[in-house]
């Protein structure tokens, strides 16, 4: 009989800790419903346009220019300028003559640096 109890022991031990980490792996690996940016149309119509933005990982500025976006900014077309260690510029951004962060390209080869109001990003890319 002793066999048995410890049989039924290590079983439902095993369930205890087993059941909550299977119910948990489903639940966390469930589709989770995208809800859409606020500014998504606007951040995609700027990159359909040509706008472009060079920033560095480290940078406050560029940081605050991705909040004003908020999710939405994953629709904007950035170029990362800042290697590891941001002690070095990538070579993309030196030959495109990226000098500070942010900065903003239009089709045009017109540039903003530095944090830009979305309103001034609408008027000159004439994006809505």
């Amino acid at each position: 009989m002793k066999g048995k109890s410890g049989l039924w022991i290590t079983l439902g031990m095993i369930l205890l800790v087993v059941v909550p980490v299977v119910i948990f792996a489903m639940v966390s690996t469930k589709e989770k419903k995208v809800e859409p940016g606020k500014h998504d149309e606007f951040a995609q119509c700027l990159t359909d346009k040509g706008v472009k933005m060079w920033g560095a990982y480290w940078c406050p500025s560029c940081k605050n220019q991705k909040d004003l976006f908020g999710s939405s900014f994953e629709k904007v077309k950035y170029i990362e300028c800042s290697l590891p260690g941001g002690q070095a510029q990538t070579e993309e951004c030196t030959e495109a003559g990226i000098t500070g962060y942010p900065t903003w390209e239009f089709a045009d080869g017109s540039r903003i640096s530095g944090e830009t109001s979305l309103e001034v990003l609408a008027e000159k890319s004439q994006c809505e």
